[in-house]
């Protein structure tokens, strides 16, 4: 425990990001926590082009650990930017966000019971708001996340309830699922679809997809990316997204 405390307060001092992140490389995360005193540690970027605006991450630092059994301990903190069309890039500190993953129901491999957890979120305003780079106060995420596998093919979504204060802001619903195969022994694919309720008022609500996979150079070393784009009001919501990440697992 005094390793992963330190380790997150160093990564705070970093503590950056506008938006949430979830299960890299995907919107939709899973409810598989990091094996009991294992590490994962990213260093990734990610960025959404809508009209008139791209912003994003780059570089930026999340870190899980089991703290105890099923239980993971989360932070990301990214280096923010925005850059709207016909203006100078801003970037700098952004919202740090922290979570508790916990699976409270494992999966029957034999059966159909599918893994269950909980990953409730908080999103710290620690950016700039006036220069686009944080939502200026504390967001809440409360998520409930399934997952079942089939041979080669995994399959995992949920979604929750943003909890969105401030002013022209609503809270809103996301929700999403994934169908993953491995392709080989290093390779996996797949697909996800993610719809989003409005978050702010006369805002619009949003569909989209993503695609992407995970590539392991070996047991410690993983490649993520994915890309994907809005398939309902994309140009004010998502006309273009990536992300794109090196993993370390340590044991």
């Amino acid at each position: 425990m005094k390793r992963f405390f330190t380790l997150l307060l160093s990564v705070a001092a970093l503590a950056l990001s506008p938006r949430a992140f979830a299960g890299p490389p995907f919107l939709a995360d899973d409810p598989e926590p990091v094996e009991y005193q294992h590490w994962e540690v990213y260093i990734f970027s990610a960025a959404t082009r809508v009209d008139g605006d791209t912003g994003g991450v780059l570089p930026g630092v999340e870190v899980n650990y089991g703290v105890v059994p099923d239980v993971q301990l989360h932070i990301v903190a990214p280096l923010a930017f925005d850059k709207p069309s016909g203006s100078g890039m801003r970037n700098g500190l952004g919202d740090t966000e922290l979570g508790v993953k916990y699976r409270f129901l494992q999966e029957d491999e034999r059966g159909w019971r599918p893994m269950v957890g909980v990953f409730p979120l908080v999103e710290v305003p620690s950016g700039d708001a006036g220069r686009g780079l944080g939502a200026g106060r504390p967001r809440i995420y409360l998520p409930v996340w399934l997952q079942k596998s089939f041979g080669k093919w995994l399959t995992y979504g949920g979604g929750g309830y943003w909890i969105n204060p401030g002013p022209g802001n609503r809270n809103h619903w996301f929700a999403g699922w994934l169908l993953q195969r491995q392709i080989t022994a290093s390779f996996a694919l797949g697909g996800e679809l993610f719809h989003q309720t409005p978050d702010t008022i006369g805002g619009k609500e949003s569909t989209g997809y993503n695609v992407g996979g995970v590539y392991d150079f070996s047991e410690n070393h993983h490649l993520l990316f994915s890309v994907g784009s809005g398939l309902q009001n994309a140009g004010t919501t998502n006309s273009f997204s990536y992300y794109l990440a090196f993993q370390w697992t340590l044991p």
